[in-house]
């Protein structure tokens, strides 16, 4: 019998890994190493950092979960990968879900519920998510059409064992990279103290590590530093901090936070 592109075993292993590598694309490149937004930047109930964070960090959480059941799944499905084309239909099925992604994530996130735009500060938001959504959305959904209306053709071999493990590897290796983004300036500190500690303590427990103030949010809950020690920042967990960091991701929040209070 043959097994058509529609019905194939690797169909929804490969939908979803590509998927959660859409999603993690976005966290990693948009979130963290572009920084033009977070997932709520566009909701003004979420101006404290500590939600954005927060549901920063449930979106990376939910990639991974979608990134497990398609490893999952492509592991149950391994032997398929040795059939007839299969190389070129995993591949097709990823670029699929890698451009269901960004198709549902434009029109849910972009233009339904507006809690975020591609491109927050700039003055034509609206080309921005337009050029994402073809770009990123219609085109690999396109390529993935093209791969898939060819079938189950072709011969069997390590073509599909070859593409499966690229994808399995890349999911593997986005996941921490989405979780660790790399670090800036190590003098340069972000400090996120837990709700209820006052902005006296918080100043206070600031000037016990010798930390000069570059900015603090409304809230008094973030804090930008600068220090020339960095290692004596740790000492900050005893005093209510929630978060002490030094990555870019949490520079481009505090840039992010600054741009939104001022708008």
């Amino acid at each position: 019998m043959v097994t058509t592109a529609s019905s194939s075993p690797l169909r929804w292993a490969g939908i979803l890994l590509g998927f959660a590598l859409g999603g993690f694309y976005d966290g990693i490149l948009l979130h963290q190493v572009l920084q033009w937004h977070h997932l709520l930047s566009n909701v003004d109930a979420v101006r404290d950092m500590r939600m954005q964070v927060l549901f920063d960090g449930l979106f990376h959480a939910l990639m991974y979960v979608v990134a497990a059941v398609a490893l999952a799944k492509l592991w149950k499905a391994r032997a398929a990968a040795n059939g007839p084309g299969a190389g070129r239909q995993l591949c097709g099925y990823a670029l699929l879900g890698f451009g269901v992604w960004h198709i549902v994530d434009s029109v849910v996130s972009h233009w339904i519920t507006g809690i975020h735009r591609i491109k927050i500060d700039s003055p034509s938001p609206l080309a921005w998510d337009l050029f994402w959504f073809i770009a990123f959305g219609i085109v690999p959904a396109w390529i993935a059409w093209m791969l898939l209306r060819r079938g189950a053709t072709g011969s069997g071999g390590s073509d599909g064992r070859r593409v499966a493990a690229t994808l399995a590897a890349a999911a593997l290796v986005a996941g921490p990279i989405a979780a660790v983004p790399a670090a800036s300036d190590p003098s340069q500190i972000v400090v996120l103290f837990a709700p209820g500690v006052p902005g006296h303590q918080a100043f206070n427990a600031l000037a016990s590590v010798d930390a000069r103030v570059v900015w603090v949010d409304r809230s008094g809950g973030m804090w930008a530093v600068q220090m020339d020690d960095p290692k004596a920042a740790s000492t900050l967990y005893r005093h209510g901090a929630l978060l002490v960091s030094n990555t870019g991701f949490s520079l481009g929040c505090l840039t992010w936070t600054k741009a939104a209070l001022r708008g």
